[in-house]
């Protein structure tokens, strides 16, 4: 079975990249995601290409998308949906909001409202919205990324750690080389190359991959490694706070995956190794004085990997 997933996500990332020029490593945390289940947080500068690549990513599967920019006025039912009164049938129906969807861009979530925030974040953990005591599942395949902007926080609403630790990854797609931009200024001179996108796969495809990464194996003492690497974040100097064990389980979840995008039916180290920061470092909080002398939480996590000894 690892053979047929390994193919779905070769095929997966190689549409994916004809759209987003340079970003094969960006591309394959994305994949890592979607594999293992969890959700993508990405930080970066406007016009890099986030929006591109949810639209590039459900486009190569076939699944329905949606976009939500969040602002300052959004309320929870404009993102869950919301029950209206019938006056032909004297009753209550419910009227399915954006979150009902395959891939869902959280546009900006920073710049909404702790409320709002809140409502896709228990939409992410639980699978399903209750709304006036009515409980409705999500898609089988629910997939949220959700972006901020690092540089602007006027009228922002930081998400707090406990929501931060929803997110399997956090990640940059950052800018792409001066050669890949003009490579991505000729691609676009007519019209852009998300047009040109069909689908590779299919949403069963996926969800067959995704319990293929359930099969592939590790090692108890590759666990252990995974929970001295989240451990040492609680004791490491300059951290007021560590990862918590759902950082352990979204690291071995993720190595998982990174090993069955290579085909393997095994987890090496070097998966972890791979993956540790962009898991465990937005789950973090470096206290104010270590934050000051340039301390950061990637940082702390790259010094935790040069030290824990790598099982043999």
């Amino acid at each position: 079975m690892s053979g047929a997933s390994r193919e779905v996500c070769r095929r997966l990332a190689a549409s994916i990249e004809t759209v987003m020029k340079g970003q094969s490593a960006a591309v394959r945390k994305l994949l890592a995601a979607v594999a293992s289940g969890g959700h993508v947080l990405l930080e970066d500068y406007p016009g890099t290409g986030k929006t591109t690549l949810a639209k590039a990513l459900a486009r190569s599967i076939g699944a329905r998308f949606k976009r939500i920019q969040f602002t300052p006025d959004l309320l929870p039912s404009d993102i869950l949906g919301v029950s209206v009164y019938d006056q032909r049938d004297h009753a209550f129906h419910f009227h399915e909001g954006p979150v009902f969807t395959n891939i869902l861009l959280a546009d900006e979530i920073n710049r909404a409202s702790p409320r709002t925030q809140s409502a896709l974040l228990e939409a992410m953990a639980e699978g399903q919205v209750s709304i006036e005591g009515q409980s409705y599942p999500l898609e089988e395949l629910f997939f949220v990324i959700a972006t901020q902007n690092p540089v602007e926080f006027r009228g922002t609403y930081p998400l707090p750690e406990a929501q931060m630790d929803r997110f399997a990854l956090q990640f940059s797609l950052g800018y792409v080389a001066p050669e890949e931009e003009v490579a991505i200024l000729s691609a676009q001179a007519r019209r852009h190359p998300i047009d040109d996108v069909t689908p590779c796969v299919s949403l069963q495809d996926v969800l067959a991959v995704r319990a293929s990464v359930a099969e592939v194996r590790m090692s108890d003492e590759l666990k252990r490694y995974v929970v001295d690497l989240v451990g040492a974040t609680r004791a490491a100097e300059g951290v007021q706070l560590g990862a918590s064990p759902r950082a352990s389980l979204a690291l071995m979840k993720a190595a998982q995956a990174l090993a069955l995008l290579e085909g393997r039916e095994f987890v090496i180290p070097e998966d972890v190794q791979e993956i540790a920061v962009p898991v465990v470092a937005h789950r973090m909080v470096v206290d104010p004085q270590a934050r000051f002398a340039g301390v950061t939480t990637a940082s702390v996590v790259e010094e935790i990997l040069k030290k824990v000894p790598v099982p043999v």
